[in-house]
């Protein structure tokens, strides 16, 4: 078992640590200055949030972008409480801006799929921008984007930074450090020139390329994943073209999630995704991040009946914990939340028990999304 576990620690802290190399190897992008105003659909899919809706629209409303140079389409997907109501008082106070009110019609299994390819279909410009509606925009948002793609003109697909908005909460504090880590991986996927991994709250990419590599088809089948599975493709078809938008004026807050229940059906619905990644990498990832994580309980179970000594244990966590810190670091580092790090050695208990429950249960289990029930 000592043998096992230590073939694992290496190829685990290999992974991790060539994904901290690659965060560094991504250069911070400053915005700078231009005449020529790229045009942007932003598309916002939502169903029951009213809770959140009204903190997403006055950051729409306070972007500092030409406002005829932008549109807004949010996809209402059989909301049940009065968020089509808060979005209709939004368009009629606002008339400067080009907002529309859609209906999302379902032609698939996936909700939210359904919801931006209608969207694309309406849209009138060519660059696509999707984030969600629990989301906060910073008011630089679009003028960062534009600058970037002015700069990298080849460029067709943009992942860019997101964050959760803290609270002294535990189990926001839990989910933050969770979404570190996926930052992290995120910006080292793409320093070592290998992208796979995105998140559809700051998403950008054009028409032409959404359509060139057939929308979300063959993957329709599946609840979530609008974001990922698009990288693949696009990605795999023009692996020039995608780039990550390192910029602390992209980044955009969201919420976490409000209680355990819904904290475990969404990880759920993103670990119910990985069973149809084409990437290899995506998949080894995946893989190795969960035996190191299993491993951990296993051999504590090991050490409690005296299979193994305590030494041996401790050493095992010391190693992954410091790797993992390295890469968190770095992440809070750049989202200037470094004040969270205290709470590192008890999420780092957790986690792994956490880990290892959703991807068991990804397995046998349905979970719950927007108040609809999905196979898992």
């Amino acid at each position: 078992m000592i043998i096992f576990s230590i073939i694992i620690l290496i190829l685990y802290t290999g992974l991790i640590g060539s994904l901290c190399y690659g965060f560094t190897r991504v250069k911070p992008f400053k915005a700078e200055v231009t005449s020529s105003f790229t045009g942007f659909t932003i598309i916002i899919p939502f169903r029951n949030e009213a809770e959140h809706l009204p903190e997403l629209l006055h950051s729409i409303s306070k972007l500092n972008y030409p406002k005829n140079r932008f549109e807004i389409l949010l996809i209402n997907d059989g909301s049940e409480d009065v968020s089509e109501t808060i979005v209709t008082e939004f368009i009629n106070t606002q008339p400067e801006l080009h907002v529309s009110l859609l209906q999302n019609k379902r032609v698939s299994q996936s909700p939210k799929k359904d919801a931006i390819s209608l969207a694309i279909s309406k849209s009138k410009y060519d660059w696509m921008i999707t984030t969600d509606a629990d989301c906060v925009l910073p008011k630089t948002w679009l003028n960062t984007y534009n600058s970037f793609i002015q700069q990298y003109k080849s460029c067709l697909f943009i992942v860019a930074p997101i964050t959760y908005l803290t609270t002294p909460k535990f189990l926001n504090i839990f989910q933050w450090f969770d979404v570190m880590s996926l930052q992290g991986a995120t910006l080292g996927g793409f320093g070592i020139n290998i992208p796979f991994l995105c998140n559809g709250a700051n998403l950008a990419y054009t028409k032409e390329a959404f359509y060139n590599v057939n929308g979300f088809a063959e993957n329709d089948t599946i609840a979530s994943g609008d974001d990922i599975f698009l990288l693949e493709k696009i990605s795999h078809q023009f692996p020039e073209s995608v780039r990550y938008l390192k910029s602390k004026e992209a980044v955009i807050y969201t919420h976490a999630q409000p209680t355990i229940s819904d904290l475990i059906s969404q990880r759920i619905r993103w670990a119910s995704k990985t069973k149809a990644y084409k990437n290899n990498f995506s998949k080894i990832t995946g893989l190795l991040v969960l035996s190191m994580n299993a491993l951990l309980v296993c051999l504590f179970i090991f050490m409690y009946f005296g299979s193994m000594s305590l030494g041996h244990y401790c050493c095992i966590l010391f190693i992954k914990w410091s790797i993992d810190y390295v890469l968190i670091y770095q992440s809070a580092t750049f989202f200037n939340q470094k004040k969270e790090l205290k709470w590192y050695g008890l999420v780092a208990i957790v986690y792994p028990i956490f880990c290892t429950y959703v991807a068991v249960a990804s397995f046998f289990t349905s979970y719950t999304w927007k108040d609809r029930v999905f196979k898992s």
